[in-house]
């Protein structure tokens, strides 16, 4: 395919899940968020964190603070996951875009 060709169909395929495959073989999923004249930017799913996990990161079961709610009382809820992260991908190195189910 031709690079705006495959500029139209990005475009077409804004804010949807997506499968896209590059001429190295590799193979993304996830939801089109952008596209520019050199790059289509994915929003790519995390895999589940659960609050084990956290606690790597984040001392005392997941809070930044070492007691509940500190520094603002009655708070307390520690930080949400982050669920997708963005991955950049060339155009040029584009080799397929397809639909996926979104479950």
């Amino acid at each position: 395919m031709k690079h705006p060709e495959i500029h139209e169909i990005c475009k077409k395929h804004m804010y949807r899940y997506v499968s896209v495959t590059m001429t190295n073989g590799a193979v993304y999923d996830g939801i089109v968020e952008n596209v520019d004249d050199d790059n289509l930017y994915l929003a790519v799913p995390i895999g589940g964190m659960d609050h084990e996990q956290m606690r790597a990161f984040l001392p005392y079961g997941g809070y930044p603070y070492p007691y509940y709610g500190y520094p603002y009382p009655g708070y307390g809820y520690g930080f949400g996951r982050r669920r997708f992260a963005r991955q950049v991908l060339p155009l040029a190195g584009l080799l397929a875009l397809s639909l996926l189910p979104y479950y």
